[in-house]
């Protein structure tokens, strides 16, 4: 069969590594994928936001499956766009992507259902907002309502830093109108996880857990980022935790989102906050993680392309997935400046010598090819996830990859996976 594999970041990279290993896949194109395609799948150059376009190729082509990497294109609905032409898309509608196009309507939904998260108001203007947080205690959590590339999320530790970020989303604008709505919630405490789950509309078949690290700096300091590095399976997420996560998170979300007639026929984002074993939603996204992907995939010994095909057919029923005995951990290697202001273009050297080496799978994330020399072009620029037997294992072994490559400003976190290594040792 022939799939096409829209995006072109870290994530969509190991999506696409995935298929290739499937028997059910004969021709495998990406876009507008990046500088990780060359010996992989064909490249038609089309932006992943470009939804005329991509329908075009698809129905040109004859595409018998097209699976969608990013949030942006679901939320403008590509999927229901493509199943009007009859063709075969992964990725909820249009309407179920709303779990994660708008955080206000997430909450909504969550405390209609019931399901455990942090209390919440949602504001308007910025006067309405810095009133009502006079009242409460800070540490708060402040969300830009649209999408903001995983980068509308401030906790401010007093006051003073909350009516700053107020001011960067309502007058400012840092991140356009997705910050002309912005939820206030409660700071929650507690140990922070993911768990992904494909989900036919009834069905629900959970992934191995894994661990995002958001802030730019170790120790956790800094401005959040789109995620410098994951561990997989996250320690904290144990047989308890992930049975409390199905029955109040997962199966009430589910069921909900069907009562209301809407079609989610993909992945279930769970971002989670877990605090003596039991979880609260943090917030729900409509697709696989980046970086947690990039920790997932190389765990799976399933065919991802054949779940991918039972999820849209809701034929979930009775799937049992099969994973390595193994730890993961992906580190991120990034543009200097990195959330902030970066240079594109540097040369990168050392791709292949990591690549080499045993239990390392390198995804790039924002690179580019011109003629033989790969560049940097993007924040993050490149995934090195490392396999072993244990977590250190893994965490030793990743950071092996990482120093074999080089490039103009290179940063990362060189402490991946060290707070969890305190539930595995």
């Amino acid at each position: 069969m022939k799939v096409l594999v829209v995006g072109g970041g870290g994530r969509e990279h190991a999506i696409a590594w995935m298929l290739n290993k499937s028997n059910l896949v004969d021709t495998l194109y990406w876009t507008p994928a990046n500088g990780g395609c060359e010996d992989l799948c064909e490249n038609p150059g089309i932006a992943a936001d470009d939804t005329e376009s991509l329908l075009r190729f698809a129905k040109g082509e004859s595409i018998d499956l097209t699976v969608v990497g990013p949030e942006v294109p679901l939320v403008r609905g590509i999927t229901d766009v493509f199943n009007a032409e009859g063709l075969c898309v992964f990725g909820p509608s249009k309407q179920g992507a709303m779990i994660e196009g708008s955080k206000g309507y997430a909450k909504a939904l969550m405390k209609r259902r019931g399901i455990p998260t942090a209390d919440f108001r949602e504001f308007t203007d910025r006067a309405s907002a810095a009133s009502f947080l006079e009242n409460k205690t800070p540490p708060y959590v402040l969300k830009a309502d649209g999408l903001a590339a995983g980068k509308g999320v401030i906790v401010a530790f007093s006051q003073q830093e909350a009516e700053t970020a107020l001011c960067d989303m309502f007058d400012r604008k840092v991140f356009g109108e997705s910050g002309s709505r912005v939820v206030v919630e409660e700071f929650l405490e507690g140990e922070e996880a993911t768990v992904l789950a494909l989900t036919d509309g009834k069905t629900i078949v959970p992934l191995i857990s894994s661990q995002d690290h958001k802030a730019a700096y170790d120790d956790d300091k800094g401005p959040n980022t789109g995620g410098m590095g994951a561990i997989a399976p996250a320690p904290v997420v144990t047989d308890t935790v992930m049975g409390r996560v199905m029955d109040r998170i997962l199966v009430p979300l589910v069921e909900e989102l069907s009562s209301l007639d809407i079609d989610y026929r993909g992945v279930v984002y769970a971002g989670l906050m877990i605090k003596d074993a039991d979880p609260y939603v943090v917030e729900f996204n409509c697709r696989f993680g980046d970086p947690e992907a990039e920790a997932v995939f190389p765990l799976m010994h399933s065919d991802l392309c054949d779940l991918i095909l039972r999820t849209v057919r809701c034929e979930l029923n009775g799937v049992r997935l099969d994973w390595k005995d193994a730890f993961c951990c992906d580190v991120v290697l990034a543009s200097g400046g990195y959330p902030g202001k970066y240079k594109n273009g540097m040369p990168v050297t050392g791709v292949e010598k990591a690549e080499a080496m045993e239990e390392i799978a390198v995804f790039h994330a924002g690179t580019k090819l011109e003629g033989d020399t790969l560049l940097t072009n993007g924040g993050r620029v490149l995934n090195i996830a490392g396999t072993g037997r244990t977590l250190r294992e893994a965490i030793d072994t990743a950071y092996r990859g990482v120093d074999a490559i080089r490039f103009e400003g290179a940063h990362c976190r060189r402490d991946i996976g060290h707070h969890a290594l305190k539930y595995v040792t």
